[in-house]
């Protein structure tokens, strides 16, 4: 997704109905939707995503929002199939639509 869709995304009411919770802590926010606002972060300060723009922390970042998307892909294929599931909401979240694979 690109940084413009996923913000819009991010502030719609969906993406805030599904996900975990970070279980220390009393905000509402999923980790899913904090880990989207900072993909949006790291595609607005690297439009031209070059390689040498990127700090430690944004490639630690996007290697775990790989490794989130491409394990949860491989377990189910609900988030193809139905739109409106908490696994294409949460995917969605962190920067995959499963309907553009």
């Amino acid at each position: 997704m690109s940084a413009p869709e996923l913000r819009d995304w991010l502030q719609g009411g969906q993406s805030q109905s599904s996900g975990w919770h970070k279980s220390d802590s009393s905000d509402t926010e999923t980790i899913g939707h904090e880990s989207g606002r900072k993909i949006v972060s790291i595609l607005e300060h690297n439009p031209e995503k070059d390689p040498s723009q990127y700090e430690t922390d944004d490639i630690q970042h996007m290697r775990k929002v790989v490794a989130y998307c491409k394990r949860h892909l491989a377990q189910e294929e609900t988030a193809k199939r139905n739109t409106q599931s908490k696994s294409y909401k949460s995917l969605k979240n962190w920067g995959h639509d499963a309907l553009k694979d």
